[in-house]
């Protein structure tokens, strides 16, 4: 079943017309990416409106519904067109992406009732939170060309390279080894600087003692990975060890306790519960874990106050942390499909502590 069978599925008997517009979920059920374009979903049919910059593309790459050309100034004449032929007298929209003069120009310009409800976008949440196989495949192949770059860091961090420099060199490798994209603007952070869970590359350079902490991911077709790993360049003191070594056992302990049927707020705390016995509870301040997707951040969480549950095919990060200001941080981070039986992580990457 496609994804547009899927949600004309999800709809029906629900909605009697879905407007689609956000870029995202545009190209998630159409597998196009384009900056423009108005998808209609009816139970029984879909039609992309598209204008001439995509029309060719388009009629070429979207299968699953008809391809409309975008007449100049009559797109909404052309929706209500299609309304009037599918006897629809009500069309849905995506509260949680149309702005409210998107919402408030269209419920001018057409004759037609607007269900600005989070019903539409609650349904689209429902069937993208769960991954196809054939998606996982691409998040996976993401996550392989993130990994290479890891490899490829390992070789070229030293000492007095700057962050910046880190993560331009990181940036490039996965763009010239078959990114689409980056997943997120790239973190790498060194010495007291990785003590900020999401600081930006500064012009700092690396010296000999500390952590150099990456967090990066590249995009596949529009799918994204999520990794993070801490290295030392020179030998680390025992309390960055120490630390260490209290972060991997935090993962550790919430991987082989993520399953099908857990909350997230379970897992969070497993891993949490395991910095704060070691004496670092107050230096874990972020939640475990978040979904990955088309977007960078995604259903479902595993937080202190999420009580989802995880079901087969979600996927989460679990990326614990201890943060010591004006000292140092470390994170490690993997993200694993959840399964009925565990879970399956497709991080590769070395996780024991690497010192350069």
């Amino acid at each position: 079943m496609t994804s547009i069978e899927l949600l004309q599925q999800t709809i029906a008997g629900k909605i009697e017309c879905a407007l689609i517009t956000s870029d995202i979920n545009r190209r998630y059920f159409t597998k196009m990416k384009s900056s423009a374009g108005t998808l209609l979903v009816f139970p029984d049919k879909a039609y992309l409106i598209i204008d001439f910059r995509y029309i060719e593309k388009a009629r070429a790459v979207v299968t699953d519904c008809e391809v409309i050309l975008q007449q100049s100034g009559k797109l909404y004449a052309q929706i209500n067109e299609l309304c009037l032929r599918h006897a629809v007298k009500t069309i849905s929209v995506e509260a949680s992406s149309m702005t409210l003069s998107e919402c408030r120009q269209l419920s001018k310009k057409v004759d037609l009732n607007i269900d600005d409800s989070d019903c539409l976008s609650e349904l689209i949440g429902e069937i993208r939170v769960i991954k196809t196989p054939e998606q996982i495949e691409k998040i996976i192949a993401a996550q392989r060309i993130a990994e290479q770059g890891f490899e490829h860091m390992l070789e070229y961090i030293h000492e007095g390279v700057s962050e910046r420099e880190i993560a331009l060199e990181l940036d490039f490798f996965m763009l010239s080894h078959g990114a689409e994209a980056l997943s997120f603007d790239t973190i790498a952070l060194s010495g007291s600087n990785t003590s900020l869970p999401h600081g930006v590359p500064s012009d700092r350079t690396v010296k000999s003692g500390e952590f150099v902490l990456m967090d990066f991911g590249a995009v596949v077709d529009g799918w994204h990975s999520d990794m993070t790993r801490t290295v030392c360049v020179g030998e680390p003191s025992d309390k960055m060890r120490e630390v260490y070594s209290i972060v991997l056992e935090a993962q550790t302990r919430a991987l082989e306790a993520a399953r099908a049927g857990i909350t997230g707020s379970e897992l969070d705390r497993i891993a949490r519960d395991v910095i704060a016995a070691n004496g670092y509870g107050d230096s874990f301040g972020h939640s475990l874990g978040h979904g990955v997707g088309m977007e960078i951040h995604e259903a479902p969480t595993a937080s202190p106050t999420c009580d989802n549950v995880l079901e087969d095919s979600m996927i989460v990060t679990v990326e614990p942390g201890i943060y010591l200001e004006g000292e140092f941080g470390v994170r490690i981070e993997d993200f694993v499909v959840i399964r009925d039986d565990g879970c399956e992580n497709m991080t590769q990457a070395p996780k024991q502590l690497i010192i350069l």
